[in-house]
């Protein structure tokens, strides 16, 4: 694997220069320090997963200008109420136009609540664990996301995260082609195993 001045070089040569590419960095907001994201409400976490899983797949500047509504419709992510979420308040929300009315992903706010929720008996908050969880196993993080949340698993959980401002990675295109190009994986998968294998390779 290159080191990371010469990946460095690459993207700088890719991006314009050092200064396009620096200028690129600064528009990402730098990781947030633990005390900060753990201060961070569940509810945050919560409306995160739940724009991102939207995301997905879909029109971001569309869910974004939707976003108030979704705030509304779910009342502020409160994640006790909708880990607890009566059947007729699902049918309600099929059938509300501030959101976007996808069964499956509406569904997926019930089921990431009740995550979030098992994890603050388990840690005391969701966002604890998620804040003290060390930057050196981003790889059992996103099982964890994968395993346990809804619609978590790959680059939606990965997003969330950094949305967050966790210090994390994201699997993208880019990146992927890079692993590749210098053998650390096979073809385009990025397995568990051989992620978990490589951890400074990202």
């Amino acid at each position: 694997m290159r080191s990371f001045e010469e990946i460095e070089a690459l993207a700088a040569r890719k991006k314009g220069g050092t200064d396009a590419l620096a200028a690129l960095l600064a528009q990402h907001n730098s990781p947030k320090p633990t005390e900060e994201l753990e201060a961070t409400g569940d509810d945050r976490w919560l409306a995160m997963f739940t724009k991102c899983v939207f995301q997905a797949g879909f029109s971001w500047k569309v869910i974004d200008q939707k976003w108030p509504g979704f705030e509304e419709v779910f009342e502020g992510f409160d994640v006790a109420r909708l880990a607890f979420l009566p059947d007729e308040d699902f049918e309600a929300f099929l059938n509300d136009k501030r959101i976007v009315r996808n069964a499956m992903k509406i569904k997926s706010v019930q089921a990431n609540a009740i995550f979030l929720k098992d994890l603050a008996a388990e840690h005391g908050s969701a966002a604890k664990f998620f804040a003290r969880h060390p930057a050196t196993d981003q790889i059992g993080l996103m099982d964890v996301l994968k395993r346990r949340g809804s619609r978590l698993g790959g680059n939606t959980g990965q997003i969330a995260l950094r949305f967050m401002g966790k210090e994390s990675f994201i699997l993208s295109g880019d990146v992927v082609n890079a692993l590749i190009r210098d053998n650390v994986i096979d073809g385009t998968s990025m397995s568990k195993k051989k992620s978990a294998g490589n951890p400074g390779c990202i």
